[in-house]
């Protein structure tokens, strides 16, 4: 019967792909927005994020006319596409069906019965982390602004070394399934476990969410699927992976496209270093010489405003290559590097997967080694962003999407195309494939945590008592993913028109200040008790989500007219004294029209919360937060002391640094 399940599924899922054979000859709206596992980047207007995660990248305050060249066109053949498509969903579906056999248990489904080895782990970690958000929007971001796009990818590479650190061993030891287990140990079990699940969910809920929204405008833009049919293409495929296969063939799915990822992003980087004779110097070179990327630097708001101080102190391509294009104020970066190094190791989608290992050097091996494949993959995003400014220019990479987000798949038909055109389809073919992967590994991830925290923290724990036998967990467990996955395909189709790249700065916000303090105190202090960790999860989860509300994170309409006035003011003084090229007189007049267009739409609007402007300024709310969320749990531990908690640490500690306890792993 399962597998007549698993053939149905096959069938659906694939069937959804097909929808793509006649693609629309004009896609409706904009590309989507990518977001990446970052919070602190202000949402671009009425486009959604691509994927977790993620950045959202904003669009420069000026928009160039359209170029009459098309390199600024995007469109994927879909002879070649869909072929790839169907080979890599068929290939991924072969895995579940061989996964759905192993599973039997509650420990393999949530853990892949600890069979997984350190390496595997940490390809797969890697393919949990490196979203199509990554590398979209990360390429994205250094073609519009250069160098700071870069100081994103350092970040979520240090981010390892906290969780290589702090938490991959202890949680690994200390836990079973999920984050409650490890909160719950010495701790009133009910209460935590409830509040961590509602915490786990409000995290895979946002950061499913923008996944999913991403999936169906990629599908849409790249192929012309229509959009309600690529979300629930992907939800089928996303519900599959996780209710028949369970984490093992959710961790394979993870490792396959993490293959996949680095493969596309490591033949994209050498063609785009052949273009400069595999020469760096060359390469930068290319770049603060080139005028495409000189004119769209003269534009950019943060540029205008140190030409109106007198503090530009590099040429406009020399520029391009210097900090502070997009992150000026300090305590904004260093609020956000608080978010990427302490959020990840809050993630629940990553805690889990410390528990598919069969032992604590397995978990410290994976960790490195989805460091090394992580680093490497953004040192490839770094050349992908680089080249598509200098090969393609900002100018008609914002054609496609004024967030830079399709850069890279631009890149791609560009590099392939210039040895054939096929090469180009093919090239274009296979990233747009391994980031629909990308997508489904990375909502797989997310489905399994947040039904593991309904299921086995809310169900089993709480209104079974921890009385279920094995049967019933796992079907517990399969119901719950089902139900999980069909929320998300519901909310992705209803949240189509909405601008949901916020959510993943929400979804960070609260890793960080809500869930990281407690698993770190409850594993390293004495003291704490059930109220801190209430009190940790209720106050880090609540300040950083209001505070992301009231945030420039929100798009406010005034401030995106003001904008286009600085812009449109500026060219217009240039037309007047004649510093404006007769054969550019075209572009420049359109710009200045758009512009004032922008402006009189945004002019009097108001935040999703009926505000002219943020109330907190900074993008990323970690810096005020995180200690928040840390100073409740503390002070709530303090109030409210538990003897038995402080009796039972001896235990835990023992118990995180040796293993005692952990349940014997089995081979896969």
């Amino acid at each position: 019967m399962k597998n007549i399940f698993v053939a149905l599924l096959i069938t659906l899922s694939l069937g959804t792909l097909c929808f793509a054979e006649e693609p629309k000859k004009d896609a409706p709206g904009a590309a989507p927005a990518a977001s990446a596992p970052v919070a602190g980047q202000p949402a671009t207007t009425g486009t959604p994020a691509v994927a977790a995660p993620s950045v959202a990248v904003p669009a420069p305050a000026a928009v160039p006319a359209k170029p009459a060249d098309d390199k600024g066109k995007l469109k994927a053949n879909p002879k070649v596409t869909i072929p790839i498509f169907l080979i890599i969903v068929g290939a991924t579906m072969g895995v579940v069906v061989w996964s759905a056999k192993q599973t039997k248990s509650a420990s393999d489904f949530y853990t892949a019965g600890g069979g997984i080895t350190g390496t595997q782990n940490g390809w797969a970690i890697a393919g949990d982390y490196m979203s199509a958000a990554s590398f979209l929007g990360i390429s994205g971001m250094i073609s519009l602004y250069g160098y700071d796009g870069f100081m994103y990818s350092v970040g979520w590479l240090v981010a390892y070394i906290t969780v290589l650190l702090i938490v991959a061993e202890p949680c690994r030891n200390a836990g079973k399934y999920t984050l409650g287990d490890i909160l719950a140990f010495r701790t009133n079990p009910k209460p935590v476990r409830a509040v961590a699940a509602i915490s786990v969910v409000s995290v895979s809920t946002f950061y499913l969410t923008a996944q999913m929204v991403g999936a169906g405008k990629l599908m849409q833009l790249l192929l012309g699927i229509d959009y309600k049919i690529a979300i629930i293409g992907v939800g089928i495929l996303m519900v599959g992976y996780v209710v028949f296969g369970g984490m093992t063939a959710t961790t394979w799915v993870q490792i396959i496209k993490a293959g996949l990822l680095m493969t596309g992003a490591g033949v994209l980087s050498v063609l785009v270093m052949l273009k400069s004779g595999m020469s760096p110097l060359q390469f930068f070179t290319d770049i603060a010489t080139n005028d495409k990327i000189i004119d769209h630097v003269k534009l950019l708001p943060i540029y205008l405003k140190e030409l109106d101080a007198g503090t530009a102190t590099a040429d406009p391509g020399q520029r391009f290559l210097e900090p502070g294009l997009f992150l000026t104020n300090p305590l904004d970066q260093i609020s956000l590097g608080m978010a990427l190094v302490l959020g990840t190791a809050g993630m629940p989608h990553i805690l889990m997967r410390f528990f598919t290992v069969p032992t604590a050097i397995a978990a410290r091996k994976s960790v490195i080694v989805a460091m090394f494949i992580i680093g490497s993959f953004y040192i490839l995003t770094t050349l992908l962003g680089f080249g598509a400014a200098i090969h393609l220019s900002p100018q008609n990479i914002m054609k496609v999407d004024k967030g830079g987000n399709m850069a890279a798949m631009m890149l791609a038909k560009t590099m392939g195309g210039d040895i054939s055109p096929f090469v180009g389809d093919l090239l274009l073919a296979f990233l747009c494939a391994v980031a629909f992967a990308t997508i489904l590994a990375v909502v797989s991830g997310l489905v399994l945590a947040a039904s593991a925290a309904i299921a086995h923290d809310i169900y089993v724990n709480v209104i079974k008592d921890g009385h279920a036998d094995q049967h019933e967990q796992v079907l517990a467990a399969r119901v719950t993913s089902l139900v999980v996955g069909v929320m998300g395909i519901v909310i992705g189709i209803a949240a189509e028109k909405q601008n949901v790249a916020h959510l993943v700065a929400l979804a960070f916000a609260v890793a960080s200040s809500g869930n990281l303090p407690v698993v770190v105190l409850s594993l390293f202090w004495r003291k704490f008790n059930t109220a801190g960790v209430i009190s940790g999860l209720v106050v880090g989860t609540i300040a950083s989500i209001g505070l992301v509300m009231v945030s420039p994170n929100m798009t406010y309409p005034n401030k995106v007219a003001d904008d286009a006035k600085k812009a449109y003011t500026k060219l217009e003084k240039e037309v007047a004294d004649g510093k404006v090229k007769p054969e550019a007189m075209e572009k420049t007049m359109k710009t200045i029209s758009d512009k004032k267009a922008e402006e009189t739409k945004n002019r009097g609007g108001k935040s999703m919360l009926g505000l002219d402007k943020p109330l907190f300024t900074l993008k990323n709310p970690g810096i005020v937060s995180i200690p928040l969320g840390f100073m409740a749990a503390i002070l709530g531990a303090l109030l409210f002391p538990s003897k038995r908690s402080e009796e039972m640490f001896d235990e835990i500690y023992v118990r995180q640094n040796t293993g005692i306890g952990m349940a014997k792993a089995i081979d896969h």
